[in-house]
């Protein structure tokens, strides 16, 4: 009986197994041709001269002057902006974990908009606060653009939720009796936080500290707008080398570099994901969070909501404001005038264009990342299947430029000659999308019952019918959260699509880059208010999705 068990759990595991290959099978198709394949073919093209290969090129490109400050500054500005942002952040993550007060579900959305606004976005909204004629320039006559310090401020404000949702998610699980006991003992009240708290909080922080490393380490859209031509991260650079210098070699050397130390990040990220998910008991988080007590607490409270008004609703406000300046909403009315140069169509048709790309971009992130998740349900999956959950999250990484420049190398023959089509924009997009529907999904996914699965199978359905009957009905609520999410991120995509774009169809990112690109007041007003729009359509998305968002669902 013992043998004839084991014989059918064998077999039942084989099936499992070959199941789960047959999933994967799509996303990792999708992955080898349209980002394995570019950023290889590009790279392949920067390091070779006729054809043959010179590896040497790494060692001369390292040895630039240039070249290593560009790499010192992209780590320390990183590193700096880390700090800064688990300074700033973890207060507010302890008060949205501990607190129960009113416009707290209100709050948590106000403070996700900053994640999932564009770069472009938060880089215009800085500029308009700190820049020439911004509010500081005329308040006091301050100017921080083209300063590290304006760089480090947008970077803690696109961070801040991170370090809210991440470490906070969990801190409103802590079991706060544990604490309460070692107080009983005779611990005052920071050693039972340090002895208790801190050690259970580690994984999470250092989660969401890698995290913030990972997008400040790999930022493009905000130093290229506030930078200016002073400072310049890798991914800067990358994209400086392969348009204006045209130096493809240094370019490849760069995107090496960065794709080494983004995997070493997400390496560690996984680990500490993988210690956050196993070594903790976690109580629900509804019974843990109380009204304020006492002068400090209220203070506290106080503190953080003066943070959130000031450092995240403050640069937007002013952005807002700045898209105004012009009498009966001239900066809004001038974007449907067809100037002609930089665009063949009224800039105003970029929301349209950008709408319809974000739309076709959240349905194949949704197809790809459905499928993947499904494929990494189990926990207890081998290390195939953990390397392919580590290859979902390198887009995240990986210079978005160099995949977008290599669209337009490794995209170019046929059965794959796609240049000349408007899906390489969605495809590119999608790239991106595809880790935060896993991210959202996974969760969710593992929570199911495998028992409920195994009875709908015993009764005859198919693995179809299963899916259909069984999975969607409990994770529907966290599929249109990942959908949500992949929207937003598509609709904010710079670093590829400013390379794929075509001039006719220009998105709202890309056309608001060429605006502040262009001397001029007029410009300058209408990418606040291009900027404006974008901000508004992503901060609806988001109300949508805190409206849908269940306590099982992923945070990012």
């Amino acid at each position: 009986m013992d043998v004839a068990r084991t014989e059918v759990a064998v077999r039942k595991d084989r099936r499992g197994n070959a199941a789960r290959l047959g999933l994967m099978a799509v996303p990792v198709a999708f992955f080898a041709v349209f980002f394995a394949y570019p950023v290889a073919a590009i790279v392949a093209r920067g390091l070779s001269t006729d054809g043959a290969w010179h590896p040497g090129r790494i060692a001369q490109v390292l040895a630039q002057s240039d070249v290593r400050q560009v790499l010192w500054f992209t780590t320390w500005q990183a590193l700096v902006s880390t700090a800064l942002t688990l300074l700033v952040a973890l207060p507010g993550a302890y008060v949205f974990a501990r607190f129960d007060f009113p416009g707290k579900q209100a709050l948590r959305a106000v403070v996700t908009v900053p994640f999932v606004l564009p770069t472009v976005v938060v880089g215009t909204a800085f500029l308009a606060l700190v820049g020439r004629g911004g509010l500081l320039d005329e308040l006091w006559g301050v100017r921080l653009d083209t300063t590290v310090w304006a760089i480090l401020l947008a970077h803690v404000f696109f961070n801040y939720a991170v370090v809210v949702r991440t470490v906070g998610g969990l801190w409103a699980q802590l079991d706060p009796r544990q604490e309460e006991a070692a107080r009983v003992l005779g611990a005052s009240r920071f050693t039972a936080w340090r002895t208790v708290t801190l050690p259970a909080l580690t994984p999470a922080v250092a989660a969401a500290a890698l995290m913030v490393f990972l997008f400040t380490f790999t930022s493009f859209g905000v130093v290229q707008i506030l930078g200016g031509p002073v400072f310049s991260t890798l991914e800067v650079e990358i994209y400086r080398q392969t348009t204006d210098v045209f130096d493809l070699s240094t370019a490849a050397v760069l995107t090496m570099i960065q794709f080494v130390a983004v995997s070493a990040i997400l390496a560690l990220h996984a680990w500490t994901v993988r210690r956050r998910e196993t070594a903790l008991r976690l109580v629900d988080a509804s019974v843990t969070a109380r009204r304020p007590r006492g002068a400090g607490q209220w203070a506290l409270l106080a503190g953080v909501l003066l943070t959130v008004a000031v450092l995240l609703l403050l640069p937007l406000a002013v952005l807002v404001q700045r898209s105004l300046d012009a009498p009966g909403f001239g900066y809004y009315r001038a974007l449907t005038r067809e100037e002609g140069g930089m665009f063949l169509v009224p800039p105003i048709d970029a929301i349209g264009t950008s709408l319809r790309y974000a739309v076709a971009a959240t349905a194949l992130a949704v197809l790809i990342g459905g499928l993947a998740a499904a494929a990494l349900t189990r926990r207890d999956a081998g290390r195939i299947v953990r390397g392919f959950d580590a290859l979902l999250m390198l887009p995240l990484g990986v210079s978005a430029v160099t995949v977008g420049f290599g669209f337009l190398i490794a995209l170019d023959e046929p059965p794959l000659d796609l240049r000349g089509s408007w899906i390489l924009v969605p495809l590119a997009q999608a790239l991106v999308g595809v880790p935060f529907v896993v991210r959202t999904l996974l969760p969710v996914l593992r929570a199911v019952d495998v028992r409920l699965r195994e009875a709908a199978a015993v009764l005859g359905a198919s693995p179809w019918r299963v899916w259909r009957e069984v999975d969607l009905p409990l994770v529907r609520r966290a599929l249109l959260v990942a959908a949500g999410f992949a929207f937003a991120v598509s609709l904010g995509e710079f670093g590829a699509t400013v390379f794929i774009a075509r001039s006719e169809d220009p998105t709202l990112p890309v056309a608001v880059a060429r605006l502040l690109g262009r001397p001029g007041e007029l410009n300058y007003g209408q990418a606040m208010a291009l900027s404006t729009i974008l901000m508004i359509v992503c901060a609806v998305a988001l109300l949508v999705l805190e409206r849908l968002r269940t306590d099982r669902t992923g945070e990012f």
